[in-house]
């Protein structure tokens, strides 16, 4: 089964043909400026693939409702307009991407597959905030997590690279991109993760915050009258390296850190305080530690951002080969011989994941 996997991401659209195997047949990657693009530009990418059988949306948020992967029909796509501002810079893309794939491919079954699946095996004490029993109850509000797509691909990876079985293993995955989130896998199981209601909290990301004292949100709007939209616009879109160093991309501020920039030396200073702090928090969930692994774009091209990370968890027993390290393409292990905990990177296929949900849900009976 040919899987066309359609991939709604804050900052690109990506849209790729998955064979059976796994292996892609074709693939594109279209521009997208905070959740939006050209509806022309998915119709020529999606006309150019042959042979689809099912198509695969990747939606970030499934709200309470799902836990796992369903058919898209008008319900559906009713329920994901309720719970948009859930995800501001994804959702929105995300339905735009299924209401225009539906028109192009009416005929062929598709499926919204949920991010915050992987995550729905997170125990009650990491899911669970302590606030009013109203709000939980009520509104669901809990710690969801997102990139699960992207963990779940790592920690499968990660296994095969060991030749060690999932089962057996404690992993923390680092997803670094655009969007940034760490998840504890234990057993192939997520046990807890970084981003929470939203994909807001946790690491420091290219215009999202991460997590601030809520105190800060309550005295701005007490002190400077700020609206919702006006805190969401900021947090969300003006935070970050952004906020920081006034880009949002880390290659450009590794350039001027290096330069000696002292604005961008701040912001990768934070970011890798923020990573350091969270990679050990995540190992804690599991009582230690067998496997790091870098994935997304940074993650997968920043040989300075995982050295430094790594240089502040060695009381984890992760140590890194510089040279491997600076020279690696593709998945592979960086970890240095005395390492006690393996750390490797893997590139993201979130493509592939999605598909093998849509063919688990397309092979159960409707």
């Amino acid at each position: 089964m040919r899987v066309l996997v359609v991939n709604a991401g804050s900052s690109s659209l990506k849209v790729s043909l998955v064979g059976a195997d796994g292996e892609e047949v074709v693939n594109h990657e279209l521009k997208a400026s905070a959740g939006r693009f050209k509806n022309s530009n998915l119709k020529t990418a999606v006309a150019a693939m042959e042979g689809v059988d099912a198509v695969g949306h990747r939606v970030v948020h499934g709200g309470p409702r799902y836990t796992g992967s369903v058919r898209i029909d008008a319900r559906v796509v009713a329920y994901l307009h309720s719970i948009a501002d859930l995800a501001p810079l994804h959702m929105p893309a995300a339905i735009t991407a299924i209401m225009a794939v539906r028109k192009l491919l009416p005929r062929i079954p598709a499926a919204a597959c949920f991010d915050t699946s992987f995550h729905s095996t997170i125990p009650a004490s990491a899911a669970t905030y302590a606030i009013p029993e109203r709000w939980r109850r009520r509104y669901g509000i809990k710690r969801y997590g997102f990139h699960g797509f992207s963990h779940a691909y790592a920690a499968r990876r990660v296994s095969d690279l060991l030749s060690v079985p999932q089962a057996d293993l404690r992993i923390v995955t680092c997803h670094l991109g655009s969007g940034a989130s760490l998840a504890a896998v234990s057993g192939g199981r997520s046990v807890d993760t970084t981003m929470g209601f939203t994909p807001l909290e946790g690491l420091v990301m290219a215009t999202r915050s991460g997590s601030i004292d809520p105190g800060v949100i309550l005295w701005l709007q007490r002190h400077e009258r700020m609206t919702e939209h006006q805190l969401t616009e900021a947090l969300d879109g003006r935070s970050g390296l952004l906020g920081l160093a006034g880009t949002e991309d880390m290659r450009e501020v590794l350039d001027r850190r290096a330069a000696g920039d002292e604005e961008a030396g701040l912001a990768f200073d934070v970011y890798i305080h923020r990573l350091r702090a969270c990679t050990a928090s995540m190992a804690s969930a599991m009582n230690g530690l067998d496997a790091l692994v870098f994935t997304g774009g940074v993650g997968e091209n920043s040989a300075v951002v995982r050295a430094e990370a790594a240089a502040g968890l060695r009381f984890l027993g992760i140590e890194i080969d510089a040279e491997t390290n600076a020279a690696i393409k593709g998945d592979g292990d960086v970890s240095s011989r005395q390492a006690i905990v393996r750390t490797l990177v893997v590139h993201a296929r979130e493509d592939v994941e999605v598909a093998r949900d849509v063919r688990r849900l397309l092979a159960e009976r409707p």
